[in-house]
């Protein structure tokens, strides 16, 4: 990889540190050549300090260290992303980020559904809501609607109407994870299992 530590007058390039599972943007450093060879020799990510004017392993005090996974240049050879795996919290404020953000596993629109589920399963309306009559009739009835729209994939798969499948396919994810919520569980938890087996 060839990274132009020259492009500015101090040697120094922007690191991203982004989290390899949940792919948040946990902080900002700044690497020289020295530091991000150490990064690589060592397997934990070392920046070097402006205030300290030294290389610093980002953990050596507090343990926090992020765990090197992979490293990317962009496209003017310039900036780093440096994917990793941090124990505990990677912000000097002991917050998971330097945004004051949390460093949870997010699913983009997947995550936003859930969150549908839960408030109409929290604020219970039956009468205008589909998914909260579904959590008033009972387990019973939720996975039954699961197995009836397994059925109906299987059925459009023989077909060759894509649409159709799509839908179904869309049917059937939204009563699993309906499902899930009604057994206390939630998408992060098949993850955590899938990733298990990986």
């Amino acid at each position: 990889m060839k990274i132009d530590f020259n492009k500015n007058s101090d040697g120094l390039v922007p690191a991203i540190i982004q989290d390899f599972i949940t792919r948040q943007v946990l902080m900002l450093g700044y690497m020289n050549k020295e530091a991000y060879e150490k990064t690589v020799a060592s397997g934990k990510v070392t920046f070097f300090s402006r205030s300290k004017q030294r290389l610093w392993t980002k953990g050596e005090e507090s343990g926090n260290f992020l765990n090197l996974v992979s490293i990317k240049n962009d496209c003017d050879n310039d900036t780093l992303l440096i994917k990793v795996k941090p124990e505990g919290p990677t912000c000097h404020k002991g917050t998971d980020t330097c945004w004051d953000e949390t460093n949870k596993q997010y699913f983009g629109f997947l995550s936003e559904l859930e969150n549908v589920i839960k408030s109409r399963r929290v604020n219970a309306d039956s009468k205008n809501s589909y998914v909260a009559s579904l959590f008033e009739k009972g387990i019973n009835k939720i996975a039954q609607k699961v197995g009836e729209e397994a059925v109906e994939i299987v059925i459009e798969a023989k077909d060759d109407n894509d649409d159709l499948f799509l839908n179904e396919g869309a049917d059937l994810l939204f009563h699993y994870l309906i499902l899930l919520q009604a057994k206390g569980f939630t998408l992060k938890d098949i993850v955590k299992i899938l990733e298990g087996r990986h």
